[in-house]
């Protein structure tokens, strides 16, 4: 008998050991939270205790890029380690009555990348790359659980009449005329529930928060709301009629509630790393946060004066650097140095080559992105991008490269591909104030190169380049 359970021990140690090799992974991404929205990246009004202290934990990223501007294709870009030039989803596409043009199923994400070396996959938050029993849900898309919207353009109301449970339509009590349930808090209530289900296996945990994302929307009776009111010492905004549902709910303290929402957000990343700390995971689970594109000023939010972009020219749907220059944060307890920072440049779609390094598992050979293993245990030889690229296909359209210390940006492509080049040295000029094209004539020629080589036409996202 005592042999026997020594068998056992042995065997339970082992399983335990092989287990505690491949590392629960938390990937955190704000929506519409600007570089500057918080405390560690330079953010003076807003307090983000929590995330500061995630980046006191690790190691913050000062050049690292969201997928592009807007969401779906930044999200895309994310999912599928790919550039915008590459993904199938290459823009916002609606599809009535709600949804977003599907992620294609030939599509290979993270989600599937997780599954298949054995992860449990959970999604919570806003999705938006597939309307409901498309090729594009979640479900079909690596991920064992999902809750939350499946539409971007619904995410934009925070007490919806329905959430989505995996391919289930949740009913809410909300109306009009009764604001009861706010979305986010059921969201973060179900992703701490996943956290505690799945403590015993490895886990990928995707938090698609829908804060700070407009509609500027607050639960009655918050606290954090009458501190900041207080604070800015903010007087109302006037609303001239009652709102019907359409387009964002008017917001009469619209500089409070944007840093509510932020803060908010901050609360929500605190109870996640509180709950892993809680289940004795923290020593073997990684949490990364982000956010997916530059700062909104939609539904009466002013990101100037939260110095939202944090001097970088631009915002949500710019090409320039304050549209798609975001914070990354990555801890890794005794992996990744604490209290540490780079200025490494890199891009969502380095996501998926990371993730395969980090379990071992086959990198697909179709990514853009390079894997920043070496570079957050420091242990071996980073690679570099030659180039990053980026697409916008709203407003007359828009191309952007970054190459070392130069970027170039293309505007009204669509249009009038024949539309010069304005090129910018970041070294000198990190805010993008002066074109210096004309004296770099090959610098512009090499961009525009790059800009015809990297975009591939899709029909869904119909895009002329010069030639």
């Amino acid at each position: 008998m005592k042999k026997l359970f020594l068998i056992l021990f042995m065997v339970f140690t082992f399983c335990v050991g092989f287990s505690q090799t491949k590392p629960n992974v938390i990937l955190i991404v704000a929506d519409d939270l600007g570089y500057g929205d918080i405390g560690c990246y330079g953010q003076k009004l807003i307090e983000t205790p929590n995330i500061d202290a995630l980046a006191k934990n690790g190691i913050s990223f000062t050049q690292f890029y969201a997928g592009t501007s807007v969401c779906a294709p930044s999200r895309a870009s994310l999912m599928t380690g790919k550039h915008t030039g590459h993904t199938s989803v290459q823009g916002n596409f609606e599809i009535k009555p709600e949804g977003q043009l599907p992620i294609k199923d030939k599509e290979f994400t993270l989600a599937e990348l997780f599954k298949n070396e054995g992860y449990v996959t959970g999604g919570f938050g806003k999705w938006g790359l597939g309307f409901p029993g498309s090729e594009g849900e979640p479900n079909n898309q690596g991920f064992d659980s999902f809750f939350g919207y499946n539409c971007q353009r619904q995410s934009h109301n925070y007490f919806p009449d329905h959430l989505w449970d995996n391919q289930t339509e949740i009913k809410l009590p909300n109306t009009l005329q009764n604001l009861e349930v706010y979305a986010p808090e059921l969201i973060q209530q179900k992703s701490i529930e996943f956290l505690e289900r799945n403590k015993e296996a490895p886990f990928f945990l995707y938090l698609p928060y829908t804060l700070p994302h407009a509609a500027l929307q607050i639960p009655a009776g918050d606290t954090t709301f009458t501190y900041y009111k207080n604070k800015f010492k903010e007087a109302p905004v006037a609303i001239k009629n009652s709102w019907n549902g359409e387009n964002y709910q008017p917001q009469a303290y619209p500089k409070a509630a944007y840093a509510t929402m932020v803060s908010k957000l901050d609360s929500y990343v605190g109870e996640v790393v509180a709950k892993v700390k809680a289940l004795n995971l923290a020593e073997n689970t990684i949490i990364i946060f982000t956010s997916d594109n530059g700062p909104h000023s939609e539904g009466g939010n002013d990101p100037a004066k939260f110095n939202s972009s944090a001097g970088f020219k631009g915002q949500k749907r710019d090409l320039y650097e304050g549209g798609i220059r975001v914070p990354l944060i990555v801890s890794w307890p005794n992996k990744i140095q604490a209290n540490t920072s780079t200025g490494f440049m890199g891009a969502f779609w380095d996501f998926m080559p990371t993730f395969a390094d980090v379990i071992s598992a086959p990198t697909p050979s179709d990514t853009d992105g390079l894997s920043l293993l070496p570079l957050l245990t420091n242990n071996g030889k980073q690679a570099q991008h030659p180039f990053l690229y980026w697409e916008f296909h709203e407003d007359g359209g828009r191309q952007a490269v970054r190459s070392g210390k130069w970027k170039a940006v293309k505007l009204n492509v669509i249009q009038h591909p024949e539309n010069p080049i304005k090129l910018f040295n970041l070294e000198k000029d990190a805010a993008e104030q002066n074109d210096v094209a004309k004296k770099y004539p090959k610098i512009v020629e090499r961009m525009t190169k790059i800009m015809i080589e990297q975009h591939t036409e899709n029909s869904n996202f119909p895009f002329i380049t010069a030639q």
